[in-house]
């Protein structure tokens, strides 16, 4: 009977796949082989031929290199014939026998299956000539393998599992453990796969092969599910790129874990979002959102903390902050130190400026007037700004009056103590001019010409008030004094102590002008510049 074994131009042809021969006798096993000769853009050609039973760690095993078919094994092939001798049989001979062949392709390599199955048995139970005939019924191969697990229940990583492959098969068959995916790998031999302490990375789908020299069964797929806690979770932030304030942002958590985790997000201890999708959103991210951000991942069998992303979010300035130092009054002369502060992101950079000013006055958060002088006052403005916008606050400065410096300049509400100032001077002048003329007329004209009271009337002089006056002629700005009111006079006494006001009357230059009727000067008018007489 004529059995071919191929697939798309490979192929082995056996001539028959079941031989009987006696005991001590010569068996010839013939088979026919075919290839393409030009295969996935090259020539192909056979560079080996042999026929193997057995395997070792998944790689046929060439016959002639057996020791027990030591001088007894011979191989005679030409064109594409293959014929296996075997000589002395022996009834540990009686297995099933492949033909394979390998050539200079890296996957041309291919094994004729199922093989042929030989018999050897004694001469009352075959025919001596060694035609077909079925093997002895005492005698024959594998059947199907099946694999058994314990524990049976739940399998969870970090414990001992054991994988038990079992056939009926005369004579007794040899096991073969392979792992199925996600590519064959050979694991060892033996009926029985041991994990001292199974990991996840052991899960997946295992199958034994059952043979003996009559054959071999490959068992059923056997899936190993192993459970696990969660690993250690990554974390990612989109987009990656920098992230601006308003802008939507996704926080991702992932982690392997059997089965699947639940997360939990966390800003620095304070919990956001649990779940188990493991996002976190932003719809429209704001400046107090930037921080260190991790996640959590458990399942019922642990719990892991990822490790800290940090999320940085860039944004304008805030509205400034600005200071003055010193914070109490400012004296001409002395050392103003300005400050302007702004929350942004990246830092801000800082610029003065002095209203009405088209130049800046200085760079940087911080900017000293080292002689602050009264030009120097008014309102100061900084321009915090970074590539992400600007803001600006504005400061008023002002001077006030130091009472040892002499002449100082004010800037105070200037205008208004000014006109009270020159209220109450032009009504001392008055009354002390209504005074003056009432005296003339009751003293005959001798006394008309007399500037300084006499202190000989006491029933006038005691309704004066007087004062100590000063005003300095040094500046053009408005006219500041210390005015002192003198104590009213009780008694004789008092009034020969009292300091008596000389006061002239000035033209608009600076030279005085003649008191008197031939100068035509009115008696009544009232002038800017009054001095003290010593």
């Amino acid at each position: 009977m004529s059995v071919i074994q191929g697939q798309i131009g490979w192929r082995v042809t056996y001539t028959s796949t079941q031989i009987c021969a006696v005991k001590g006798s010569t068996v010839n096993i013939p088979c026919s082989y075919t290839y393409p000769s030009w295969w996935e853009g090259s020539d192909t050609r056979v560079e080996r031929t042999f026929w193997f039973t057995e395997l070792n760690s998944g790689e046929p095993v060439d016959l002639t290199t057996v020791s027990e078919y030591s001088g007894r094994v011979q191989y005679h092939c030409e064109n594409k014939d293959c014929t296996l001798r075997i000589s002395d049989l022996r009834e540990r001979d009686s297995a099933v026998y492949k033909f394979r062949f390998i050539t200079n392709r890296f996957r041309g390599k291919y094994t004729g299956y199922p093989g042929v199955t030989l018999s050897v048995t004694d001469r009352f139970s075959c025919a001596v000539r060694g035609h077909e005939d079925s093997p002895s019924p005492s005698v024959y191969g594998p059947k199907l393998p099946s694999v058994s697990v314990s524990p049976s229940a739940e399998i969870v990583e970090g414990s001992s599992v054991t994988l038990t492959c079992s056939s009926d098969a005369n004579p007794a068959a040899k096991y073969t453990w392979y792992k199925e995916k996600p590519v064959i790998k050979y694991l060892s031999e033996g009926p029985q796969l041991v994990f001292s302490s199974i990991q996840s990375s052991d899960s997946g789908q295992y199958s034994c092969k059952a043979e003996n020299k009559l054959g071999e069964k490959t068992s059923q797929y056997k899936f190993i599910n192993v459970k696990y806690g969660p690993k250690l979770p990554s974390v990612s932030v989109s987009p990656s790129a920098e992230i601006v304030e308003g802008s939507s942002v996704t926080l991702t958590c992932s982690s392997d874990a059997n089965p699947a985790a639940n997360y939990t997000w966390y800003k620095e201890n304070q919990t956001l979002l649990q779940g188990p999708e493991g996002r976190y959103y932003f719809s429209s991210i704001r400046s107090e959102d930037r921080g260190n951000y991790y996640c959590k991942s458990e399942n019922q069998f642990g719990q892991i903390k990822s490790s800290s992303l940090s999320v940085d979010v860039q944004y304008g300035p805030k509205l400034p902050s600005v200071s003055v130092s010193p914070s109490a009054e400012i004296v001409e002369g002395s050392s103003v130190t300005l400050t302007c502060s702004s929350d942004a992101n990246p830092a801000a950079n800082y610029t003065w400026y002095k209203e009405n000013e088209d130049s800046p006055k200085a760079s940087g958060q911080i900017f000293t007037i080292t002689d602050f002088r009264a030009e120097h006052s008014g309102n100061y403005y900084c321009v915090a700004q970074n590539r992400r916008g600007s803001q600006n606050s504005t400061l008023h400065l002002i001077v006030v009056a130091d009472h040892h410096i002499s002449g100082s300049s004010l800037l105070i509400a200037a205008g208004p103590i000014s006109v009270v100032l020159l209220a109450v001077l032009s009504l001392s002048v008055f009354l002390w001019i209504r005074k003056r003329r009432a005296s003339r007329d009751s003293s005959g004209p001798d006394n008309r010409e007399q500037c300084v009271p006499d202190p000989s009337e006491p029933e006038e002089q005691a309704d004066l008030q007087y004062a100590t006056i000063h005003v300095s002629n040094s500046q053009a700005d408005p006219l500041y004094s210390n005015i002192r009111a003198a104590p009213p006079l009780r008694h004789r006494e008092q009034q020969e102590a009292v300091e008596y006001a000389a006061v002239s009357f000035n033209s608009g230059s600076t030279a005085p002008r003649t008191r008197g009727r031939d100068t035509g000067e009115d008696p009544d008018a009232l002038y800017s510049t009054v001095n003290k007489t010593r």
